[in-house]
């Protein structure tokens, strides 16, 4: 098991498995991040301690999936996806694009105006 701590000795991200999928071009990662006296880390801190486990990495190819904390527990378990390529995650829904598209650094939240239903 492999951990990555943050500031905090009480904040603890541990590794609980890493996998090369060279057949989708990814890495995956389950992770168990305790989180005791903080609030649930949202997704966005997530994908950022994702990106300092693995050195090199495109913060734009980062997908968490499967994130779940238990009602009580300041425990948060999930999955990680690390991509090598944008045209690599062309295997995600479109639905995991869009719910990641606040944190990347192409997308703008002024740009809502283009959302709305005027058509």
């Amino acid at each position: 098991m492999l951990s990555k701590s943050t500031s905090d000795e009480v904040n603890t991200m541990n590794i609980n498995e890493r996998i090369e999928n060279k057949l989708l071009n990814r890495i995956e990662i389950s992770f168990s991040w305790k989180h005791e006296g903080k609030t649930t880390p949202s997704r966005k801190d997530i994908m950022d301690l994702v990106r300092t486990l693995e050195p090199g990495s495109n913060p734009e190819w980062i997908v968490v999936k499967d994130c779940e904390t238990r009602y009580g527990q300041p425990l948060t378990i999930g999955t990680a996806y690390i991509y090598n390529s944008q045209e690599a995650m062309a295997v995600e829904p479109s639905y995991i694009d869009k719910r990641h598209e606040p944190f990347r650094s192409g997308s703008s939240k002024s740009d809502k105006s283009s959302d709305g239903g005027g058509q």
